[in-house]
């Protein structure tokens, strides 16, 4: 890599954050004093981060000749793009969701801050790291994460709503609606978590000969998967919802960021191999 691509790197990736950090403050000023217009900026900046954060994944996409899955800078430059792009596409959806913005907007700026402590280097992609399983086992998971991401923002407006009276908090919608979104969004990313377990295993099958292998990321998703499986379970046959649901859900999210980022640095790990 050049130090003219090395620059061109860092000058988009600090734009894309810079934009970021100023949508957040906008959003988050806008919803916690009522400011409308506060809050519409806050959007239209979010969609100029966007385009300039695409701008950024092509050009180092194009420049390292692979998708945006192999080096630490990638991943979390690629879960940032994912997670503000997936909101801007539900909250078109289901306009009620706009509220979590306060959490996906400042979520999306610190994954692509912390991407830059990352050395953005060119790796070369092993032998296995190649065919369309990876690709798919890579996005559905980053999917998951987008989805959960939301359902732990609904969970946490669940537990603040019922213990604060702020002003913006009362412009939520009411608890029971708050504590059904958090359970609609973390089956939503439950869902896409397993399609992906499915899909690295057949990966893992054409890569090394086998379907699992108990390494430690591996490990680490199948009990990720069987925390949200439980979490799912007690709310649709035991009525658990509310605060126990949330504080649950609340573990899970924590577990699910550990199994994702911090599973894969393990040394005894295959899936090492993408951080070296």
């Amino acid at each position: 890599m050049t130090n003219e691509s090395f620059a061109v790197y860092t000058g988009l990736t600090w734009t894309a954050v810079i934009i970021y950090v100023l949508a957040t403050v906008a959003n988050t000023s806008g919803i916690i004093f009522g400011r409308s217009g506060y809050e519409k900026n806050g959007y239209k900046l979010a969609l100029a981060g966007m385009v300039v954060h695409s701008i950024l994944i092509a050009y180092w996409w194009r420049i390292v000749g692979h998708g945006p899955y192999m080096a630490p800078s990638e991943v979390l430059s690629s879960d940032a793009w994912i997670a503000m792009c997936l909101f801007l596409i539900f909250v078109r959806i289901y306009p009620k969701i706009k509220p979590v913005s306060i959490v996906v907007f400042p979520s999306t700026f610190l994954l692509l801050a912390l991407s830059m402590l990352s050395n953005p280097g060119i790796r070369t992609l092993p032998p296995t790291f190649r065919g369309i399983w990876l690709v798919i086992h890579i996005a559905l998971y980053k999917i998951s994460l987008a989805t959960i991401i939301i359902a732990f923002a609904f969970s946490i407006f669940c537990l603040l709503k019922r213990r604060y009276d702020f002003d913006w908090l009362q412009r939520l919608p009411e608890p029971q609606a708050i504590d059904v979104y958090a359970y609609r969004f973390a089956g939503f990313g439950f869902i896409f978590w397993t399609i992906g377990m499915l899909a690295g295993s057949i990966w893992a099958h054409q890569s090394w000969g086998r379907f699992w292998g108990w390494d430690p990321v591996e490990i680490w998703s199948l009990i990720t998967w069987l925390l949200f499986g439980i979490y799912l379970h007690l709310r649709r046959f035991f009525r658990w919802q509310g605060e126990r649901a949330a504080w649950f859900f609340a573990f899970c999210f924590i577990m699910s960021l550990v199994s994702l980022f911090v599973t894969s640095h393990m040394g005894t790990s295959i899936h090492a191999e993408y951080f070296k």
